[in-house]
């Protein structure tokens, strides 16, 4: 029997592309698109947030939101898929991928359609109904990350395996993407049908009321893939004798043995990559205003700040961030994840170093071109590099009956270098002269400074990808050790007395 199951599972492996490929990369894909859009969104309307919420009269600059105010709007959402991954990540190793998948779906649609309705005109109520809301829609998102990553690495040939994972995260990037224009056609549509003059001039009327909206393009997305259904099945293996050996749990000595540096790895280079990644993203908008590509928020209305704001992030998803994903889909098959992973931290670091160290020098107007050029590289490789090798990694190196569990440790891991991202840079990158600062923030260590701890972080994730095995070509089972030397000295797959602990296949 366990003869067969071996053969079910190397069928597979060796198995042509198909259509089923496709389907799975689209509908775990779509959960990633939404993700993104979800994620990212928030830094695209902070500044809105901060004009209409919390204007005062009389005062030189527009509103912003209080440093407390935005760095909860900012990092809820990863505190909540920090959690979201611990918890689906079990979940889905205990009950299956398929039915988790489609709760951690049903969440993020409730709670995506209700982040963009305010219950009251308050300040604070608005702010508190934002931040409840988004904190569970990351609950919802973190489950997408382990059983996205799972289900797809189940389904696929050992060939190819790397691309299907990849382009299932690379839809992340179309996700960046169409957030940045939905927010340009709409600011953009806005601002022609309600024009208002610059913040210097009427800071009351640079805020149209019309102003006050949230565009939501994530509750049709995600809807649209409640409709279909992944085609899976457990294979049977009731009856089954446990052998001893590798019937290990995650706290057991023996995983310590096998896999303890494997998961040390996935989670240390995941965090270090999403401090830099998050806190590129989300004050890349202040860099942009700190070097003049953006101009100084008194000289524009609202819907101009939002326009301008949308139009550079999304210029840099479309040259570097979207392009780097699928750079990362066409080579991870052929050079291996280990190759790219260092290789991307390796660019990061010199790029991120590259525009710290004579930062003066770009801040000057005829060098920003090359500032922004060199900035959207640091996004470019960090995509075509550990960005999306360290989602990949994880779906592949673990025992099957924890693969979702260590798949969802590892990204909790990131999510935390995320929020550290999120809140610490938030304040980090806050210039020190007073005139500079957004209002009620505390002097911090500068762009340039944060840029070059960014650098150090990037270097860091270096050496731990040394942690990290290369499973390129590989099955699932060669990579968790899952086939054993039997007596004869044939390789066969260990029996189990869990549905749960061999792969999902196709039906």
């Amino acid at each position: 029997m366990a003869k067969e199951q071996l053969q079910v599972l190397n069928a597979l492996d060796v198995a042509k592309t198909q259509w089923y490929h496709f389907t799975a990369i689209v509908i775990a894909g779509m959960g990633f698109f939404t993700d993104a859009y979800d994620l990212f969104c928030i830094s695209l309307v902070t500044k809105l947030l901060g004009r209409i919420y919390y204007h005062h009269e009389g005062a030189l600059k527009p509103g912003t939101l209080p440093p407390n105010v935005s760095a909860a709007v900012n990092g809820v959402a990863f505190c909540g898929t920090l959690a979201g991954q611990l918890f689906f990540g079990w979940l889905g190793d205990k009950l299956g991928r398929k039915k988790v998948y489609g709760m951690t779906l049903m969440v993020m649609v409730i709670c995506s359609v209700a982040s963009g309705l305010s219950f009251s005109d308050k300040p604070k109520s608005v702010m508190a109904t934002l931040c409840f809301f988004r904190f569970w829609l990351g609950f919802g998102i973190g489950g997408d990350y382990p059983l996205s990553a799972t289900i797809m690495s189940e389904y696929a040939n050992k060939k190819t395996r790397g691309a299907f994972i990849a382009a299932v995260f690379a839809m992340q990037g179309f996700g960046i993407l169409a957030g940045g224009m939905v927010a340009i056609i709409v600011s953009a549509a806005f601002r022609s049908a309600f024009p208002a003059p610059a913040y210097e001039v009427s800071p009351l009327e640079s805020t149209v009321p019309q102003a006050d909206y949230n565009a939501k393009l994530a509750a049709a997305d995600m809807s649209k893939v409640l409709q279909v259904e992944l085609e899976a099945e457990q294979e049977k293996v009731d009856g089954f004798a446990q052998e001893k050996g590798n019937d290990f749990g995650l706290f057991s000595k023996e995983f310590l043995r096998r896999h303890g540096l494997h998961l040390l790895g996935t989670t240390s280079t995941w965090f270090l990559l999403d401090i830099a990644f998050y806190s590129q993203n989300l004050f890349q908008k202040d860099i942009f205003s700190a070097i003049g590509w953006i101009p100084p928020a008194k000289t524009m209305n609202a819907l101009e700040e939002v326009y301008r704001i949308s139009r550079a992030q999304t210029l840099i998803a479309l040259c570097s961030t979207v392009p780097g994903y699928w750079f990362t889909v066409f080579f991870i098959d052929r050079i291996g994840r280990f190759a790219i992973q260092l290789m991307g931290f390796f660019f990061m670091t010199v790029f991120m170093f590259a525009l710290a160290l004579p930062y003066n020098h770009w801040t000057h107007r005829d060098n920003r071109i090359g500032f922004v050029i060199m900035y959207s590289l640091t996004f470019f490789f960090a995509n075509f590099g550990p960005n999306a090798t360290t989602f990949v990694v994880p779906a592949e190196i673990f025992p099957a009956r924890l693969r979702s569990t260590c798949h969802g440790i590892s990204a909790a891991a990131g999510k935390a270098g995320a929020i550290v991202g999120a809140f610490g840079f938030l304040y980090a990158a806050q210039p020190k002269d007073p005139s500079k600062r957004d209002a009620g923030y505390p002097a911090g260590i500068g762009v340039k400074n944060s840029l070059i701890v960014l650098g150090c972080i990037n270097a860091l994730g270096m050496i731990f990808t040394f942690l990290v095995p290369e499973s390129n070509g590989k099955s699932l089972e060669e990579m968790s050790q899952e086939n054993e030397e039997g007596e004869n000295g044939t390789v066969e797959m260990r029996p189990s007395n869990s549905v749960n602990d061999i792969r999902t296949v196709p039906v």
